[in-house]
């Protein structure tokens, strides 16, 4: 059977289920490959760095150039880890935008397989991050949504610097890795588990950026006398008019050197 997300409803070009026996024993075999390459590529980690380690082995595993680990978050996803900078950008964009494949995936619980951002239906589908993807030096996206029984709890997201798709044996490595992602993720301490220090919250240190994006949409919501979403609409659409990422707008208006006043 060929693994399809319904964004690639006839599977990706170069999918050959012909190397398939009716078991499905070639889709084992790449996963127990797959096994191997996410347990060596953990071992010995602590949990806040598993993460970062599975965005490395990710990349290691499948026709990629970079990935990144968010959760969703109230109004902006919450980056955790991504293996490169380019990568981390690429998160923080779609974070920005509120759009792109990782957006759409956190909203349809799906994979999202943008294979072509620079011509056709992906690139229409979010015009303006396709072009900031393209200008980055990216030019397909999968988006691969973290959790299960209809819960989504944020995705893994892999960025490739070619135009193309995912085969059917791919895809599987990609789910796999998402899974795995997830089970890690749930594993993290929380604020109220024991061994935690002073209710130290979940994935602390691990979300820095996006706290700093809410310490900033605060100060917005006493600067203008507006509410969390419209402040945060404030602060997005003014990274884009700029150029720049949320992230480096809240930066500036947390330290003064941005500030934002009433129409």
């Amino acid at each position: 059977m060929v693994v399809r997300s319904r964004d690639d409803p006839q599977g990706a070009p170069g999918d050959d289920p012909g190397h398939r026996g009716p078991e499905g024993c070639d889709l084992d075999l790449d996963g127990f490959r797959a096994a191997d390459v996410i347990a060596r590529g953990v071992r010995g980690a602590e949990p806040g760095e598993v993460p970062g380690r599975l965005c490395a082995v990710a990349v290691e595993l499948l026709p990629v150039t970079g990935a990144s680990v968010s959760l969703r978050g109230e109004g902006m996803p919450v980056q955790l880890s991504a293996s490169s900078e380019q990568a981390a950008y690429l998160a923080q964009i779609q974070a920005t935008l509120g759009d792109g494949p990782c957006q759409s995936a956190l909203a349809e619980g799906e994979p999202v397989l943008a294979c072509d951002l620079t011509s056709g239906r992906d690139a229409g589908r979010w015009p303006v991050f396709a072009q900031q993807a393209t200008a980055a030096g990216v030019r397909a996206v999968y988006a691969m949504p973290l959790g299960g029984d209809g819960m989504c709890l944020g995705t893994l997201d892999l960025y490739r610097d070619t135009p193309g798709g995912l085969t059917g044996r791919q895809l599987h490595v990609a789910r796999l890795v998402a899974g795995v992602m997830t089970v890690a993720l749930m594993a993290l301490p929380r604020g109220d588990e024991p061994g935690t220090q002073d209710g130290e919250a979940w994935l602390s240190g691990l979300a820095s950026d996006h706290d700093v994006v809410y310490q900033a949409v605060g100060m917005i919501m006493a600067q203008l006398g507006v509410g969390a979403d419209d402040a945060l609409a404030r602060l997005r659409g003014d990274a884009f008019a700029h150029g720049r990422t949320a992230v480096d707008v809240a930066r500036d208006v947390i330290a003064h050197r941005r500030r934002f006043d009433r129409d």
